[in-house]
């Protein structure tokens, strides 16, 4: 990926001679005028004076079309005079001497964006990941971007790379994973840092995709399975806890009053066969306790009288 970038990059600094449309236009309309002039002297003046006024029109001509340049909104040029910087030029039309003067660089000052990624990369306890993030900068000071770094769009995209990589081998996979805003500060501090000097500053950095093995993912699902069971079972002993409590409580009202006790068995009997072919088993210990022999009587000899609908 980095080499592709590099690669197109580096096509995009290629010298760009920026021939506006205007220096053509005026170069044709030149060139016609020196043609239409020369037919209309025919015959009247010496054929040097024609042939000198040709050479006149053609070398004005000329130097339009290489002198004017145009530099849009967002572009600085880079002028060299004799191979030493000159001065910076543009937006907009600006003249140079051909041949004294070069323009090798056109510099452009909108927020750019540089997407990057680490492949393959050890965290600090030594689990393999692979990290996309993209970078917004902005070229702050055109001369030292173009004057000071030989292709600032190839340094800045392996500075990044190679900062993304420093800040992964110092961080654990659970930080990675659940630090992604500490990361990208961390990240655009390392890399203005590195590209102040070049007159670009970093905006801001973000990570797309953090990748983990798949054998690591599926043991990581597992593992936040066994914490929530873990949970379920410790909310649950909770639960049986504060209700053991609560039993404990309700069976103090039960001690010293026998005829309460005996009201609760009769309504819980009730409304166990209150349903037609209900089955209640009642241990026999709380049929003695509570008396429940002769109240579970009673209940059959009125079910027995009770007409049938």
């Amino acid at each position: 990926m980095a080499t592709k970038q590099t690669k197109e990059t580096t096509k995009t600094q290629k010298f760009d001679p920026h021939i506006s449309g205007i220096a053509g236009m005026l170069f044709g309309i030149l060139l016609i005028v020196a043609v239409v002039g020369a037919l209309l002297m025919d015959g009247r003046v010496a054929d040097w004076v024609i042939g000198l006024f040709v050479v006149v029109m053609t070398i004005i001509a000329s130097y339009i079309l290489y002198a004017l340049k145009v530099a849009s909104q967002w572009e600085k040029a880079i002028v060299l005079r004799l191979g030493k910087f000159h001065k910076l030029a543009g937006p907009g039309l600006f003249w140079i001497i051909p041949v004294v003067d070069t323009v090798p660089s056109w510099i452009d000052h909108r927020v750019m964006v540089t997407p990057f990624a680490a492949e393959k990369t050890l965290t600090k306890d030594t689990v393999p990941v692979d990290v996309d993030a993209v970078l917004f900068w902005v070229v702050w000071d055109a001369e030292k971007a173009a004057l000071e770094v030989e292709n600032y769009m190839t340094a800045i995209a392996w500075a990044a790379q190679t900062a993304l990589r420093e800040i992964i081998g110092q961080m654990t996979l659970a930080d990675i994973l659940v630090g992604r805003s500490k990361m990208d500060a961390d990240l655009q501090k390392i890399i203005d840092e590195r590209t102040t000097p070049w007159g670009i500053t970093v905006q801001s950095v973000e990570i797309r995709d953090i990748i983990i093995p798949q054998e690591l993912e599926d043991a990581m699902s597992r593992q936040a399975q066994a914490e929530r069971e873990r949970q379920a079972r410790v909310i649950l002993g909770e639960s049986e806890k504060q209700i053991a409590a609560s039993f404990a409580e309700a069976s103090q009202a039960y001690i010293n009053n026998p005829t309460a006790l005996h009201l609760r068995a009769m309504n819980m009997l009730f409304e166990g066969l209150k349903e037609k072919g209900a089955l209640v088993i009642v241990p026999s210990s709380a049929v003695d306790t509570m008396n429940l022999g002769g109240l579970s009587g009673m209940v059959s000899l009125a079910d027995k009288y009770t007409p049938k609908e």
